[in-house]
């Protein structure tokens, strides 16, 4: 093999690869112990989700991680799934499975780069800087062949970037648009002056939802690193329980998890959680990256009005505003958002479809789902609670 040949190989475990060689094409930027950009395609998070058993036998996700290597170095890597459904991914494609099968054809397994559980947007292409090109070409090359040679009927890219969108365009897979609600951090010094670019009516509306949530009877902590004990974790696994159970009827993450992100993890997390008579009634769990938070997980032992706003969305703006944050981002769907001040913005997915006809079916549906996409984007920026002038409804 000479020098600048590329290899491309599949591992069943991310143990498989050296937690040094996947971080140095995950996050570059933490080297030396700096916060990575992104928290959830870490190896020490990759790695919890499969030593805790969420994912793996089971589960219906199941690794098939890629490297490429060139010169025994590692220099780009993606989290691949071999997956058994389509729960656990947030960009939905039920429509297209069904559709597949009624036509005769077998639609799982498929093949899925992905966070499972995570609709979070990031890299999903795993470059070592200066590799970015050829790095982002490989995988996607080695990806295709991995699922045309075992016939499989799908490859999918979930929640990439905007320039893996486009690599994966110049390497013939369909780029598809969806939406979710971040927030912005526009330089505010704290809350107020946050809330001072709202108009009238929703700023006093938010005011009112603080006071009511803050009213509950209780504290309100906000926890990360060695500030998160043992019981903490327990609490949150008990709200995590019930909310999955609710909303999707089992839910993905295994208590062993919960004790492993204890373990690994706690510098990654901000735990909010409301304590009445020092108990933990209610809490949101967030992952902190270098410019984001990140909301996951809510859930509640008790129902208190607005607790849920307070907790989820508007103490992440509170930690964001404190850390110099760029955006909260509070996860997938939720219309109420908007009037918080999380606003819609596009979200990206590839996909690689082995039949032909089923694939051009498919690409004239995300033709016309992404125009009605930025019609909805354009629209719901328009209700936002923003002042639509600067001079707007000053108190």
């Amino acid at each position: 093999m000479s020098e600048t040949e590329l290899t491309v190989t599949a591992h069943d475990s991310i143990h498989a690869i050296g937690a040094e060689a996947w971080d140095a094409c995950a996050c570059p930027e933490a080297e030396g112990g700096g916060r990575p950009e992104d928290p959830f395609t870490t190896h020490r998070f990759l790695a919890a989700l499969e030593d805790s058993g969420s994912v793996g036998p089971g589960s219906g996700w199941h690794p098939h991680h890629l490297t490429v290597t060139r010169a025994d170095q590692v220099i780009a890597c993606a989290p691949l799934y071999l997956k058994g459904h389509s729960q656990g991914e947030y960009i939905f494609d039920h429509a297209w499975a069904h559709a597949y099968e009624r036509a005769g054809g077998r639609y799982y397994p498929k093949a899925q780069i992905a966070v499972p559980f995570t609709p979070v947007t990031g890299r999903r292409l795993l470059t070592r800087p200066g590799n970015e090109d050829e790095g982002r070409a490989a995988l996607l090359q080695g990806a295709t062949a991995l699922a045309a040679q075992n016939r499989l009927s799908s490859l999918h890219v979930t929640f990439c970037t905007d320039d893996e969108e486009a690599a994966g365009e110049r390497a013939g897979l369909l780029a598809r648009q969806t939406q979710q609600y971040h927030w912005h951090n526009r330089g505010y010094r704290d809350f107020d002056d946050f809330l001072g670019h709202l108009s009238s009516r929703k700023r006093k509306t938010i005011r009112k939802e603080r006071a009511r949530a803050q009213a509950f009877g209780g504290e309100i902590v906000s926890l990360t690193g060695d500030d998160i004990r043992p019981a903490h974790w327990q609490a949150m696994w008990e709200f995590y329980q019930d909310t999955g159970a609710r909303k999707w009827g089992t839910p993905y993450l295994t208590r062993a998890f919960f004790d492993l992100a204890q373990d690994r993890l706690r510098d990654d997390v901000l735990l909010v959680l409301a304590l009445r008579g020092g108990r933990p009634v209610a809490g949101a769990m967030n992952l902190i990256g270098r410019s984001a938070l990140f909301g996951r997980y809510w859930g509640c032992a008790e129902d208190h009005p607005c607790l849920h706003f307070e907790l989820c969305y508007y103490r992440a703006m509170d930690f964001a505003i404190e850390h110099g944050l760029q955006r909260v981002e509070a996860g997938a769907q939720g219309e109420h958002k908007l009037a918080r001040g999380y606003l819609p913005r596009a979200t990206h997915s590839l996909h690689w479809l082995r039949d032909p006809g089923f694939a051009e079916a498919v690409a004239q549906y995300l033709d016309a789902e992404r125009a009605a996409v930025e019609e909805e984007i354009e629209i719901l920026t328009g209700y936002g609670p923003f002042r639509k002038t600067p001079m707007e409804d000053h108190e």
